[in-house]
């Protein structure tokens, strides 16, 4: 299976809707090719709201987005009180450094499904309407003054199946070269 790490999965959430937070559940069911079974960014083309505006045929490379609970930690100790789903994600993970890993990872979640990355969220101003000042501190600045985007990766489903909490994550880097992620 090439370079493994493992991790867990430590929250499961979904929205049939068009919220900014997701609600968290004790199971969701991915379904390959379109994404979390009942959330309203299942789907081959796009769906969120501002690509549909733009290109409705695209496909769509943000089925499933992760985040890693670390996240969670790191804007605690910045007086954020954040949790899993509420910055839109479907699944959080703890024990993978998600940021890090190369353009076609593939994530083992549970006993079935796999999700290949294929890039960073690029999180909007709405962020900010949730708690003040949470934009800035997901899209910090480098040395050099680039975006740093931490509001976690987007995937999409290969193989479908349940994730629960507690489920394993194993991750399947893809042979070198390797593609750093960009936003999707």
């Amino acid at each position: 299976m090439g370079d493994v790490r493992a991790g867990r999965v430590t929250g499961v959430s979904r929205d049939g809707e068009h919220r900014f937070s997701k609600d968290v559940t004790d199971v969701i069911t991915l379904l390959a090719g379109l994404g979390v079974e009942g959330d309203a960014h299942a789907g081959t083309t796009v769906q969120h709201r501002s690509r549909v505006a733009a290109d409705p045929t695209r496909p769509n490379l943000r089925q499933v987005h992760l985040i890693h609970g670390e996240l969670h930690d790191e804007l605690h100790e910045r007086g954020f009180a954040v949790g899993p789903g509420q910055l839109g994600e479907n699944i959080t993970t703890r024990g993978v450094h998600l940021l890090d890993l190369p353009r076609g990872t593939r994530l083992h979640l549970g006993p079935q499904a796999v999700v290949e990355v294929t890039g960073l969220r690029n999180p909007c101003a709405q962020i900010n309407a949730f708690q003040p000042g949470l934009l800035k501190a997901l899209t910090p600045r480098d040395v050099d003054g680039n975006v740093v985007r931490k509001a976690g990766i987007m995937s999409v489903v290969l193989v479908g199946g349940q994730v629960r909490v507690g489920d394993p994550v194993a991750v399947e880097v893809p042979p070198q070269p390797w593609r750093a992620l960009e936003r999707v």
